[in-house]
């Protein structure tokens, strides 16, 4: 199978290498030779730990492994670029006419209306939202996130796709947020609020969903580690889609705009160093 993943980050990283451990030849496409170099370096370094915890072999992953622009005979095109509407339609866009007519076109969009972003596609039948989870590698879910448009053959050969990444896949009907991002981002804007009100403190509110609700992560620690600004930007598109219970809590909001983001920074409700 011939999978290519656009955008290199930790996301698109973890995406690429899991296609890697499950045989497929993957392309990844970056904005230039700097990006492309960090982004192998990612999904090599992601590949030594998982063999060392039993996977597969990471010399003979990386042999298949390739950077550059998208080539013509893809079958899954993966975008995994930062969640900005209009830079996800253009790159979906100059991937469509890179690949070949039959080729699937997939969004990592975690928010995101699928239906939107297939708007700028000549194809959409060919298109859905497949939604992995960080860190993509252990984490087992996948949300298949069909768009109107979107076809059952198209549906279908995703679900075969994730099944075969030995992930479990869900299927869910475009809406903001889709299941996930919906229910979990208004866990943990409450949990942000609770901290503001000096309910209690960021550690003992994650300790007792962790040991109460069996959370294998408590949601503030979560969103350290997807990165405030990310969730900012996820409850704000939400609030604007579904009304005032999302809207942002001013803590979150303040602690975005002094650049404490979590993990990436060192600083969130978490000192990661």
């Amino acid at each position: 199978m011939n999978v290519v993943v656009i955008g290199g980050g930790r996301m698109g990283a973890g995406i690429a290498q899991v296609f890697l451990a499950a045989g497929a030849r993957v392309t990844v496409a970056e904005a230039d030779e700097s990006a492309s170099a960090a982004a192998r370096e990612r999904i090599a370094r992601g590949l030594r730990v998982a063999e060392e915890k039993g996977g597969a072999g990471a010399g003979e992953a990386l042999a298949r492994l390739v950077t550059g622009p998208v080539p013509a005979d893809a079958e899954l095109v993966v975008e995994a670029v930062p969640e900005d509407a209009a830079l996800k339609v253009r790159v979906l866009a100059e991937a469509e006419k890179a690949v070949g007519p039959h080729a699937v076109l997939a969004t990592n969009t975690s928010s995101l209306s699928v239906g939107e972003l297939a708007a700028g596609l000549e194809r959409p039948e060919r298109f859905l939202g497949l939604h992995f989870f960080n860190p993509v590698p252990v984490q087992e879910l996948v949300e298949i996130v069909t768009a109107p448009a979107t076809s059952a053959e198209t549906l279908a050969r995703a679900e075969g796709w994730v099944a075969g990444l030995g992930k479990t896949g869900v299927v869910i009907k475009d809406s903001p947020g889709f299941a996930t991002s919906r229910l979990g981002v208004l866990v943990g804007l409450e949990a942000i609020r609770m901290v503001e009100e000096g309910v209690a403190s960021a550690e003992d509110i994650d300790r007792a969903m962790v040991l109460g609700y069996r959370y294998p992560m408590g949601p503030l620690r979560l969103g350290d580690l997807v990165g405030l600004d990310v969730r900012l930007a996820i409850a704000e598109y939400l609030c604007e889609r579904l009304g005032p219970r999302f809207e942002p809590p001013e803590l979150l909001r303040r602690k975005v705009a002094a650049g404490e983001l979590g993990r990436k920074t060192g600083r969130g409700f978490y000192d990661w160093d």
